[in-house]
């Protein structure tokens, strides 16, 4: 699919808002598992049995020809993988400078060769060689503590989001996480809207991938991301809250902990940070709720 420019006319907003299906959750999370013959012991039983096992391949994002970084991801959702990376590490600044991605299958994983902008490659090339080696940590390849952390953007913030809404949200995830069920070994990014309609969820085995994939289908699809909210399943790292604040989502909430960092970072960019999120609680570390 391509990406569509900023100023190329796109669909109404209600059309924009419609819903997660769930043919498109069981396509993604058919696509994303192979099987195995496996022994399982339970109770003092042993059976011979087919398990469902999610997928794990290297995967790596090559800019205008130069290879920029290599992960371990699952293979769906390629092309919103991509953009997300792209704006969630300041690679790019808007989905207008993410021109096409083309995807070539190795003997060992995937290649996305991807073209950006002559100007944003450019910037790229300059500070490459600082990314290399990165993980999901967030700080390999950094030369200098004044590296390790990158700074942060300030977000606008967005309208204040009700206690349960945020409670509804959140007990619809799990239902919708067809990748985990069915194999136990995947993270996930939601997207809700303001009245706790899933409008978006991405699935990968690892947290920042789809945390990426979510914003890169935002930005592709155009979605106001000051009307709504951004759910993960995760812990809140100090680089969830980084990538959440460089793609312009305002509000993040996340099933498990947040960090100190990341805290401390949120209420400097004035994202709202909501953690510990379970159904009948949660905790709000940066920025006041609204009223119910």
């Amino acid at each position: 699919m391509a990406i569509v420019p900023k100023n190329q006319a796109v669909t109404s907003q209600q059309e924009q808002w419609t819903m997660v299906s769930s043919d498109d959750l069981h396509e993604q999370a058919a696509d994303c598992h192979e099987l195995f013959h496996v022994e399982k012991w339970q109770q003092g039983n042993s059976v011979s049995a087919i398990e469902k096992v999610a997928q794990e391949i290297p995967l790596a994002l090559v800019y205008n020809g130069i290879s920029h970084v290599v992960m371990m991801a699952t293979p769906h959702d390629l092309e919103e993988l991509a953009l997300g990376f792209s704006l969630s590490e300041g690679i790019i600044d808007s989905a207008d400078q993410f021109y096409s991605m083309e995807v070539n299958k190795k003997t060992d994983g995937i290649e996305l060769d991807i073209e950006i902008s002559t100007e944003k490659f450019v910037q790229l090339k300059h500070w490459r060689r600082n990314q290399t080696g990165r993980t999901g940590c967030g700080l390999c390849g950094a030369e200098s503590l004044q590296q390790a952390i990158r700074p942060v953007p300030q977000v606008t913030p967005v309208k204040p989001v009700a206690a349960d809404v945020i409670q509804r949200a959140i007990e619809s995830l799990s239902d919708q996480q067809l990748l985990q069920q069915q194999t136990g070994a995947s993270h996930c990014a939601a997207w809700y809207n303001l009245e706790a309609d899933m409008l978006m969820l991405k699935e990968d085995v690892g947290r920042h991938n789809a945390l990426d994939k979510l914003i890169g289908g935002l930005h592709k699809q155009q979605i106001d991301l000051q009307q709504g909210f951004a759910v993960i399943s995760s812990r809140a790292s100090y680089e969830m809250v980084v990538k959440s604040c460089q793609s312009g989502i305002s509000c993040l909430v996340a099933v498990s902990a947040p960090t100190a960092l990341a805290i401390n970072l949120a209420r400097d960019a004035k994202l709202s940070l909501i953690g510990f999120a379970r159904p009948g609680r949660f905790v709000s570390y940066s920025q006041p709720m609204a009223n119910d």
